[in-house]
């Protein structure tokens, strides 16, 4: 996966590669647990097994390394969409895989979204990274629109479907349903947010 935020003008070896990769895995699991606010540099360097110096040799400021953690955890979500069993996510067999795959994964961790939650929490404290968590939500509705998209243009949707509108609405009701499953303790709340969406959706399938 790739990250943004190193510092400028200079290429790594493999081996600075991966103890990059093991800084910002390591920060995004500390950060999804504890908040970016209650992170620092010590737990990080712990946890990735990496000294003070490597740190801020990949990462001068927690700035970077925050910007860095969001381009992972996008990559991560858009990646997990892009699994060969929802293809291109451009059907109503794909489309509730997808919600299927989901509501199992919250049965099974009740964690919410790793991407969202850092989301939440930066665009409140740091303004400066709203643009990277544009991008990260941006690249994932992309999917959806693109799949919604290839609906419509095959006759599966009705003309007046908007994919960029329902790509929203997937994305919202995933969101939202996350949070409430954190809440609850149990996936009920994203099951019906998600079926309910795309039950909305399918309302706009073309007659047969």
């Amino acid at each position: 996966m790739t990250t943004t935020g190193e510092a400028p003008g200079r290429k790594l070896t493999a081996k600075g590669l991966a103890t990059r990769e093991r800084i910002v895995k390591a920060a995004a699991e500390l950060i999804y647990e504890h908040g970016a606010q209650n992170t620092n540099n010590e737990q990080i360097r712990a946890a990735a097994g990496v000294s003070g110096s490597q740190l801020t040799r990949h990462f001068p400021t927690k700035e970077s390394l925050v910007r860095a953690v969001l381009a992972w955890q996008a990559d991560s979500i858009v990646a997990r969409h892009q699994a060969p069993e929802l293809g291109e996510l451009d059907s109503f067999a794909a489309l509730y895989r997808w919600a299927d795959m989901y509501v199992a994964s919250q049965d099974m961790t009740r964690g919410g979204c790793t991407f969202g939650s850092l989301a939440a929490e930066v665009v409140k404290t740091e303004p400066s990274h709203r643009d990277a968590v544009a991008d990260g939500f941006g690249r994932w509705q992309e999917l959806f629109k693109r799949g919604l998209s290839k609906m419509r243009e095959r006759g599966e949707l009705r003309p007046e479907a908007d994919p960029a509108a329902l790509a929203h609405l997937l994305a919202a009701a995933f969101q939202g349903g996350a949070l409430l499953d954190q809440a609850a303790g149990e996936s009920t709340p994203l099951r019906d947010a998600l079926y309910g969406a795309l039950a909305y959706i399918e309302s706009f399938a073309a007659a047969r």
